[in-house]
């Protein structure tokens, strides 16, 4: 993994308190920190790294590398699935997530709800596909329609046609894009982080318990309401837990 996305990202974000420069020299001292076992440092510099706006996959990656030598499996799946969601992908990550998962203590079984259609449609389509196909074909449109301006009259009709026919074909990839918005921002998922957390019937400390789930399991963030939220487990169970036990990915 190297510092480029890193050090891009920080570019175009710019809102860290460290130049492009002395972000790439923590990230390389977090490395060498990583390499010599010492994990404590390597953590705390991929920590500064995020906490001052230079994300990417690659840092979030190896700090998710990191917890995982470190036993921690909850902020190492954490991790991981931050790096994903990032754009992250390869096999030396799809190896530690393995790795991480197989640690796991909880092993959830029975039949999940069936998901809504359009949270199926998003699962089954590449985000990052969705939107360069868009752009490419809305570009390309909009080059057409410059290039119909410039041409003579009596020579542009082509032009006019084949803007027509690239501004229709963006509207499947443009709704799809849509969609990928909107399951983002309403579909909210989080990862167990505490050593147990505890489930229970209602939100309030004596209510009963329902279930009990451990470190490195994903949940999904049903609703919350004042300490507590409502996580709902792979297989469709529900519970109130603790919002300190989980953190969103």
């Amino acid at each position: 993994m190297s510092a480029i996305t890193a050090i891009l990202v920080a570019t175009l974000l710019g809102q860290g308190y460290y130049s492009p420069e002395e972000a790439q020299t923590l990230f390389q001292q977090a490395n060498e920190a990583f390499l010599k076992q010492d994990y404590p440092a390597a953590r705390d510099g991929y920590e500064k790294l995020l906490s001052h706006g230079f994300g990417g996959p690659d840092i979030h990656y190896n700090l998710g590398t990191t917890y995982l030598a470190q036993g921690d499996l909850g902020h190492a799946v954490l991790a991981f699935e931050r790096s994903r969601r990032a754009g992250g992908e390869g096999p030396d990550l799809e190896a530690n997530f393995a790795l991480a998962k197989a640690q796991q203590l909880d092993k959830v079984v029975g039949n999940a709800p069936e998901e809504p259609f359009l949270h199926r449609v998003v699962a089954a389509t590449s985000g990052n596909l969705v939107s360069w196909l868009f752009l490419g074909t809305w570009g390309a449109a909009f080059a057409f329609l410059l290039l119909f301006r410039v041409l003579r009259p009596g020579r542009r009709t082509w032009a006019a046609v084949v803007a027509g026919v690239l501004l229709v074909a963006s509207l499947p990839s443009g709704a799809l894009l849509a969609a990928h918005v909107w399951v983002h921002e309403t579909l909210h998922e989080a990862v167990v982080i505490a050593p147990t957390l505890r489930a229970r019937e209602f939100p309030k400390e004596e209510a009963k318990v329902s279930f009990e789930v451990h470190p490195g399991l994903k949940v999904r963030v049903m609703e919350e309401t004042g300490r507590y939220v409502r996580i709902r487990l792979p297989n469709g169970l529900e519970g109130w837990a603790e919002r300190e036990g989980i953190a969103e990915i």
